[in-house]
């Protein structure tokens, strides 16, 4: 038995211990815990609730002023995300964290247990996660949410985009302080992306304007008085390149026009630095743009995870307002089909579900609540996260052999599409945690 609870703050020395050997194992984990000084620690490691796996009733070796060790760590973080054109409460999952000699053991599939239960007692709908390994985390029950496009080129390449301006724009530098003037643009061009974080402020000055290495510049172009387009950047010296890369970690504009200006301030760069590297959705806005395609190194990477927390209240508490519209949603849009989830993890999502339109709302809302009878399809917990957020078509998961069905196949298929279609914007998570 093992004992999930709060990291308490006189082992926030564990928890970097923890954490620095997890992710940076050559530096051995005395070195980690020699190096830290707790009154030190950055503004940015602060943010989220550590928590720690601990023995239950157990006499443990401590060594920390009495305090038993934790088995594994881990933090959350208490996100809302945007997710069918509602926001919904979707915790980050983050530094996920096991001493060598606790490994293969259980303790973390234990501490992912009791991760979602907490989650699920908040009423979060959702777990987002960046996952040091896919496979590791998908065979819990998250998948992969979106990809991204990383974009890679010369800085003359995006010189077009200065001939192109029609703005009397200007540029400002903007520190921490000024995070105010640039959540309006970032809401803008977020909204038309899924699970785009709901920012806080302390997200804007420690995550956004700080960064665990060397903090970002971070430039705004105005028109008219009003910030239409920011992006943050670092200039790295890179292996193996003799002149250093601009390395762009967000772009954010409102319109086309601020998007050419943000594009032409890293083309002025071309005296500086010899390559710019620019992150974006998986869309490939930019081979559109460009005069030659084939000047811009393209790579698609996966993106990050995520996990419903609870199947019956999440479907449940989804948008449907494309059902209003559809010509069917008064006929066989309303008839149930049940679905018969397998969770490898938390045994109130393994089960039959039945999902259909509720007779007792006066908008179009869909119930989903446990049955007993025999189910029309079976779907595994992360696929049916992926087709909540409309990541991947029930069509493309029965090709996938992630959906498999019984009897009538097409009904079901038409049924869950109506139900799960394919968002027409692209998920883009683009906060790392």
């Amino acid at each position: 038995m093992t004992d999930y609870r709060p990291l308490p703050d006189e082992q926030r020395d564990v928890f970097h211990e923890y954490v620095s050997y997890a992710f940076a194992p050559e530096e051995g984990p005395s070195a980690s815990e020699s190096e830290y000084d707790p009154e030190e620690e950055p503004e940015r490691a602060k943010l989220g609730s550590r928590r720690g796996l601990y023995p239950d009733g157990e006499s443990a070796d401590t060594g920390d002023d009495d305090l038993e060790r934790p088995l594994c760590v881990c933090r959350h973080h208490w996100f809302d995300a945007r997710v069918r054109g509602d926001v919904h409460a979707a915790p980050g999952l983050s530094a996920v964290a096991t001493p060598p000699e606790n490994r293969r053991i259980g303790f973390v599939r234990d501490l992912l247990r009791h991760s979602l239960a907490e989650y699920r007692d908040r009423g979060a709908r959702f777990s987002v996660l960046w996952p040091f390994e896919y496979a590791f985390y998908r065979q819990y029950g998250w998948d992969t949410c979106n990809k991204r496009t990383v974009y890679e080129c010369d800085p003359e390449t995006l010189a077009f985009a200065a001939d192109e301006r029609r703005n009397e724009g200007s540029f400002s530098r903007l520190e921490a302080d000024d995070y105010e003037s640039l959540a309006p643009t970032y809401e803008a061009h977020s909204s038309a992306y899924g699970l785009s974080l709901v920012r806080e402020e302390e997200w804007w000055r420690h995550r956004v304007f700080s960064s665990w290495e060397t903090d970002p510049f971070v430039y705004a172009w105005e028109r008219d008085g009003e910030v239409r387009g920011y992006l943050t950047y670092t200039v790295e010296e890179e292996d193996g390149r003799d002149e250093p890369t601009m390395a762009v970690t967000e772009l954010a504009f409102v319109d086309h026009e601020a998007h050419l200006a943000l594009l032409s301030f890293c083309a002025n760069h071309d005296s500086q630095v010899g390559r710019v590297r620019l992150p974006a959705p998986e869309e490939s806005r930019l081979l559109d743009l460009v005069g030659d395609p084939h000047d811009v190194d393209c790579t698609v990477k996966l993106g990050p995870m995520v996990r419903i927390v609870d199947v019956a209240e999440t479907l449940s508490a989804l948008s449907y307002a494309h059902l209003e519209r559809a010509e069917e949603s008064r006929a066989e849009s309303r008839e149930p089909v049940t679905l018969a989830v397998e969770d490898p993890l938390v045994e109130w999502n393994d089960g039959v579900f039945s999902l259909g339109v509720s007779s007792e709302s006066d908008t179009t809302a869909v119930a989903c609540e446990p049955v007993t009878t025999d189910p029309d399809a079976t779907i595994d917990v992360g696929a049916l996260s992926q087709l909540a957020v409309g990541y991947r078509s029930a069509r493309t998961l029965r090709r996938a052999g992630r959906l498999t069905l019984d009897g009538s196949e097409e009904r079901v298929i038409e049924r869950l599409e109506t139900l799960f279609p394919t968002t027409p914007t692209p998920g883009y998570l683009r906060d790392f945690f």
